[in-house]
């Protein structure tokens, strides 16, 4: 009897250091969204062009891997491993990604609101954000003119980027929102887990991403540029059909539906 007692007397003290925990979390992934917002154009501008090239290699990678696996009903099975390659050297290399922005500058933006760090947001944002599709596009134009791919891998990597071509834009924008959720998810978990952890985390997320056929606004660009270079699509449908329906999915998903749960959970304890 006593130690039933005593065990729910443990009950309340477990549920307040939980919720401890999950605002110091929040408060720890805040205060790094601080220091992006004042970061310098330069520093964001050069970062940002890194990760739009380096987020790449996820679409060479798996093209590369689709040009050597037979084309069978598992086949995504194995050619997405190769997405999470591009993912992970931004990631762990910390340049900056769109779509992790679409969450680290947003917590401290809903606990403190106000005018100033709305348009600090938005600067970053949009820095980023030209960053990255300038990367995609030299990566494209690298992977397209710039010989450095043989044949047979190039042949997979169009075959990838078509296929992402061929997505009607509604669908781009619906799945954009679980790819946008699942990347921010990848960055409120990211604090908690051990450096050697990182690695499988990332891995397993955007392994998760590829195989769902999910639309990755900044990933999926290069696709879109490699086919525009080719000459089998516009500039207009690149941006009207691809890159702005995949960004406003990922905005819905990372900003609108993560973050908002993010702060709603921890509102009353910051």
């Amino acid at each position: 009897m006593a130690r039933t007692r005593s065990n729910k007397a443990q009950e309340p003290a477990l549920d307040e250091l939980a919720d401890v925990t999950t605002a110091l979390l929040y408060r720890a992934i805040s205060r790094s969204g601080r220091h992006e917002l004042a970061r310098s154009f330069s520093a964001l501008w050069w970062s940002g062009v890194g990760a739009g090239l380096a987020i790449s290699l996820s679409i060479l990678c798996k093209g590369m891997l689709t040009a050597l696996v037979p084309d069978t009903a598992w086949a995504p099975a194995v050619t997405n491993l190769g997405y999470s390659v591009g993912f992970l050297v931004v990631i762990m290399g910390r340049m900056q990604l769109f779509t992790e922005n679409t969450v680290t500058p947003i917590l401290p933006l809903l606990a403190y609101p106000s005018i100033g760090r709305l348009a600090q947001t938005a600067r970053l944002w949009s820095i980023v954000f030209l960053a990255n599709m300038t990367g995609c596009l030299l990566a494209a134009l690298l992977m397209v003119y710039g010989g450095i791919i043989p044949p047979l891998q190039m042949q997979g990597v169009l075959d990838v980027s078509r296929h992402y071509a061929d997505v009607a834009p509604m669908n781009h924008l619906l799945w954009g929102m679980p790819a946008g959720f699942m990347i921010a998810a990848l960055v409120w978990m990211l604090p908690r887990i051990e450096s050697a952890g990182e690695v499988l985390m990332i891995m397993l997320v955007t392994y998760m991403i590829g195989l769902g056929g999910f639309s990755h606004v900044v990933a999926g660009s290069t696709e879109l540029f490699i086919v525009m270079l080719k000459g089998e699509i516009g500039l207009v449908e690149v941006v009207a059909g691809g890159i702005i329906p995949a960004l406003f999915g990922n905005v819905i998903g990372g900003t609108v539906i993560f973050a908002a749960l993010a702060y709603a959970q921890v509102r009353e304890e910051i």
